[in-house]
C-alpha cells in the first residue's frame, strides 16, 4: 500500500496539476492586464461619451450607509470585457491547435463481383466469336 505521501507526490507531479498551476498564475497576470485596459483606456472613453460620469464615483447615499453602485458597474465591465478577451484567446489556440483537414483521396472503386466479372468474360467471349 502506497504511503500518503506518496500519492500526493504522484498526484502533484502529473501534468494535469502543473497545467492548471500555470493556468492559475498567467491567468491572474492576464486579468490585471485587462484589467488595467478596462480602468484606464475604456472607461476613461465610455465615461467621455456618458458626459465625463466615473462609474466607481457613482453612489446612493441611504441615511448612513453608502450604497457604491459604480464600483458594481464597473465590475459588471471589467467581467465582460475579460470573458471577451479569454473568449478570443481560447478560440485563437483551438484553431491553432486543429489539425488542418487534407482532401481525402476518393476510394479506389470496388473490385467488381463474380457474377460481373463472369459475364464480361461471356460477352468478351461472344465478341471473339463474331
Amino acid at each position: 500500500m502506497k504511503s500518503f505521501i506518496e500519492e500526493f507526490k504522484a498526484f502533484a507531479v502529473k501534468g494535469n496539476v502543473l497545467d492548471l498551476a500555470v493556468a492559475v498564475v498567467i491567468g491572474a497576470a492576464f486579468g490585471k492586464i485587462v484589467s488595467s485596459l478596462v480602468e484606464d483606456i475604456i472607461m476613461p472613453i465610455v465615461g467621455l461619451f456618458l458626459g465625463g460620469v466615473d462609474f466607481t464615483g457613482l453612489s446612493y447615499k441611504l441615511g448612513d450607509a453608502t450604497v457604491a453602485y459604480g464600483v458594481f458597474v464597473q465590475s459588471i465591465v471589467d467581467f465582460v470585457i475579460v470573458a471577451v478577451a479569454i473568449f478570443m484567446v481560447v478560440k485563437a489556440i483551438n484553431k491553432m491547435q486543429k489539425p488542418v483537414e487534407t482532401p481525402a483521396e476518393p476510394a479506389a472503386p470496388a473490385a467488381p463481383s463474380e457474377d460481373t466479372l463472369l459475364l464480361r468474360e461471356i460477352r468478351d467471349s461472344l465478341r471473339r466469336q463474331y
